[in-house]
């Protein structure tokens, strides 16, 4: 009974858009239900954090409970859950653009539905079907089965689910170029009371869209603006710090369409400051650098903070390089203290191909540079070379990515001219999420307080899948060394706990340094951890969270992790890679060297202690990171960027 009432709550909060809390109860409702072996109750809660986990936009951790719950009502023979369970997963499907697999995922639930009489879920089939062909641009069949959704939903007398076969039949008629239908079906769609969050910013959407298509730019505008305010008021009501993550994943079309529209306009500088308001938002509401409350001009529409890149680029006394991957067509805002200019590049599939097949040139046996990867020169080619006379030699570049971007070290990219080389022999580069990250940064570092660190790891191995380190102290005796022993303290072997770090007041260091194994969690980044030694009185007490990690605030210089893929696996709408580099960051750190890749323990000890060596100099953390990049790249055993490049700086307030 606790676990049946624990899953309605959740259902109804899930029915009120109030996602984080669907989540909170629906895996409540999963505890109590495994508990007492209600494998019905279990399924059915599984299924319904997937949908909760869809609608904050991650559409990944859905499909994995949604698989999980039909293959449970399965076993149960529960034909009725495997049914909706499926519906759903087609659904995600149909947003990868899987179109044979969503197809057979849908017909197989509309029989299952059929046979079953349910006319809610025939309904549900009908639309999803709808959505799929609309998608896929079989107008016909669309709207065959939005009719079919809509009648369905009149028999049944229930408004609300009217409302999308009308939206999707109001998109049919707009691409069929009969504007007054489409039109009158949008925004019947957007005023209805009935209206959900989601669909209303679908048809305000659609509804801008329809009106550039006519070049009624001032309306088409208006709508972007209304679509944009319906999203983010939706976005506003999600408290939970890790479920705000996703949730931009839903709106990215609007803002890449509004970006696009704003450019056609000749309006570079006011889509460079509406693609940047999208960017590190969970981070910087976090560190309170951007309040969610915006600058509403009249009651439906808003303006971002004002944004004045070549002031933050004057501020890093450097340049920055801001990209925008999208679908159609893609941006390079080159910025320096003097000019900002845009440069149109290839859509974003493109550039992804090239960026995944180099990223598994770069891990692999092969020297890039030696065997002239095609893929490293055309993407410095695409990507930096029509910025390059904006750019100093040997300056600080600043790179703001987006997309599979986050998952590329651009140090790697190679050069041509006068001669093949790694675009780090040109630049110091260092990785920020936004403008507005930039806009609060700070590398004054020799107007703190002195430096003091925390340097922890060497830590003993807590079982056979993490084993010891053979360098590991070495590294530790290095990095300690350049520090005076009152300004340093080393938590080392069996001590080296999680709770030990948190115990030691890290707020009051100016660097931290792990030595130790890392875990990227794809599927739910704030479980990415450190490994160190395990609390004798705890069995998975080894883990030092990356969600524990951002409730301790740091006030530190520099944060490194030298582990492996301390930078995170997945990159989120807006946000980039999250992980422990992201969880640093957010917890207050200025900068952080975290890997992209797995790490060498021979070649990231000599790293270190060169980089190290620079900072003693004065260096700042970028120019010290790519001078001690370039002593294993000339130095012979570990020249190959499998060694010098997983590390990677990123840059915080």
């Amino acid at each position: 009974m606790e676990a049946s009432s624990l899953l309605n709550i959740g259902e109804v909060y899930s029915l009120e858009q109030r996602l984080d809390e669907a989540v909170d109860w629906s895996n409540a409702a999963y505890r109590a239900s495994k508990k007492t072996d209600a494998l019905d109750l279990a399924q059915t809660a599984l299924g319904n954090l997937g949908v909760a986990y869809y609608n904050l936009g991650d559409s990944e951790r859905a499909l994995e409970e949604f698989l999980s719950a039909k293959k449970d009502a399965a076993e149960l023979g529960d034909k009725i859950g495997e049914m909706i369970w499926l519906r759903h997963a087609a659904r995600i499907y149909a947003d990868r653009n899987d179109t044979e697999q969503a197809a057979k995922s849908f017909r197989n639930a509309l029989g299952l539905a059929t046979e079953s009489g349910d006319p809610n879920e025939v309904y549900r089939n009908l639309e999803g079907m709808s959505w799929l062909f609309l998608q896929t641009g079989n107008l016909d069949e669309a709207a065959k089965y939005a009719d079919q959704a809509l009648h369905n939903a009149q028999d049944r007398h229930d408004r609300a689910d009217e409302l999308d076969p009308i939206l999707v039949r109001g998109q049919i008629a707009a691409k069929r170029g009969n504007i007054a239908q489409a039109q009158q079906a949008l925004e019947l769609v957007q005023g209805d009371k009935a209206c959900s969050p989601s669909l209303r910013w679908g048809a305000q959407h659609s509804l801008a869209r329809l009106f550039e298509d006519q070049r009624r730019l001032v309306e088409a505008d208006r709508a972007y603006r209304d679509a944009i305010a319906t999203f983010e008021d939706a976005r506003d009501t999600v408290m939970h710090e890790e479920l705000r993550l996703p949730f931009l994943k839903n709106g990215e079309g609007i803002y890449d369409d509004y970006v696009h529209f704003l450019v056609a306009q000749g309006k570079r500088e006011e889509a460079l400051r509406w693609a940047d308001y999208s960017r590190a938002r969970t981070l910087l509401e976090g560190l309170g650098l951007l309040s969610k409350v915006r600058i509403r001009a009249t009651k439906t529409q808003f303006e971002p903070p004002a944004l004045n890149a070549q002031a933050i680029a004057a501020r890093i006394k450097g340049a920055v390089l801001y990209y925008w991957l999208g679908e159609t067509r893609s941006y390079l805002w080159a910025i320096t203290p003097k000019q900002t200019r845009l440069f149109t590049l290839p859509p974003s599939p493109e550039i992804e191909a090239e960026v995944e097949r180099y990223r598994k040139a770069l891990t692999g046996p092969a020297d890039v540079l030696g065997s002239a990867n095609e893929d490293g020169r055309l993407l410095y080619r695409t990507l930096v070379l029509p910025a390059r006379p904006l750019l100093p030699k040997g300056g600080r570049v600043i790179v703001i990515p987006d997309g599979s971007l986050n998952n590329l070290n651009f140090e790697t990219l190679i050069a041509s001219d006068p001669a093949p080389h790694y675009w780090i022999e040109d630049a110091v580069i260092a990785n920020a999420s936004s403008l507005r990250v930039l806009a609060a940064w700070d590398n004054g570092t020799a107007k703190r307080k002195r430096r003091k660190m925390l340097l922890i790891g060497n830590s003993v191995a807590p079982n056979e899948q993490y084993p010891a380190l053979p360098n590991a102290q070495a590294q530790m005796d290095s990095v300690a060394r350049h520090f005076r022993e009152p300004d340093r303290q080393i938590i080392a072997g069996k001590q080296a706990t999680p709770a030990s770090f948190l115990a030691s007041h890290p707020e009051q260091f100016s660097h931290i340094h792990f030595v130790a194994h890392g875990t990227a969690s794809r599927l739910s980044p704030l479980d990415s951890a450190i490994i160190l030694s395990r609390d004798p009185a705890e069995s998975d007490s080894f883990k030092l969270y990356a969600r524990d990690i951002i409730h301790h605030p740091l006030q530190a210089d520099l944060v490194t992790i030298s582990a492996c893929y301390g930078a995170g696996e997945r990159s989120y709408s807006g946000e980039g890679l999250v992980g422990l580099a992201w969880a640093f960051l957010r917890a207050g750190s200025h900068n952080v060297i975290a890997g992209l890749w797995e790490v060498t323990d021979a070649s990231t000890q000599r790293l270190m202690d060169r980089f190290y060596d620079e900072l003693d100099k004065g260096s700042s953390p970028d120019a010290a990171l790519r001078a001690a990049k370039l002593s294993l790249l000339h130095g012979g055993t570990f020249g190959n960027p499998y060694y010098w490049a997983p590390f990677q700086l990123y840059s915080g307030s």
